[in-house]
């Protein structure tokens, strides 16, 4: 058990245990320049993740990572690019549509909280959803707000079906 009150139990530790305990003991503020609780917290938790990183491993929680504007009442954080494909969350506010597309890639997709309706099927929490390669997405909307994780390919502006669909998404005409 540690003596740190901000340890949790990340899995198996990638560093020696005494390269580890040097590690940690030399982020104790030393005793003319004591760094507030928060602020030694923190710098500990910056140094445990970069180690983690430097492994190859990637813990992103939950208060972590940036949300940018993807579209309107709509926000995207990317969790992992690669060349083809990336991990990104969606959160749909309540009220939000994502416009009709085509991807070019197949993309997964799971409902962590809410729901959502492609078309006319309603995905619920918990539901898995394939979008393969090439086939035509329905406007998604998202009458109460969700949250979605998504593997695949983000569609690029050209692969947006702008037409009557979209018009209809949006406008309900």
């Amino acid at each position: 058990m540690s003596d740190h009150p901000h340890d949790h139990d990340d899995g198996p530790d990638v560093l020696p245990p005494r390269l580890k305990t040097l590690l940690v003991d030399s982020l104790q503020p030393a005793p003319d320049h004591a760094l507030s609780a928060i602020d030694a917290a923190t710098m500990r938790e910056r140094v445990l993740k970069r180690i983690r990183v430097s492994q190859g491993l990637t813990t992103i929680q939950p208060n972590e990572g940036e949300w940018t504007p993807f579209s309107p009442k709509v926000t995207i954080k990317v969790l992992h690019r690669d060349v083809n494909t990336q991990s990104y969350l969606l959160r749909l506010e309540p009220g939000a549509i994502v416009l009709p597309h085509v991807h070019g890639q197949d993309e997964e997709c799971i409902v962590l909280e809410g729901e959502v309706q492609i078309g006319d099927l309603v995905v619920k929490q918990g539901a898995y959803h394939l979008a393969p390669r090439g086939v035509p997405h329905e406007p998604i909307r998202s009458e109460a707000g969700a949250l979605l994780f998504l593997r695949g390919a983000i569609p690029a502006a050209r692969q947006v079906r702008w037409g009557r669909a979209a018009l209809h998404a949006l406008t309900g005409r």
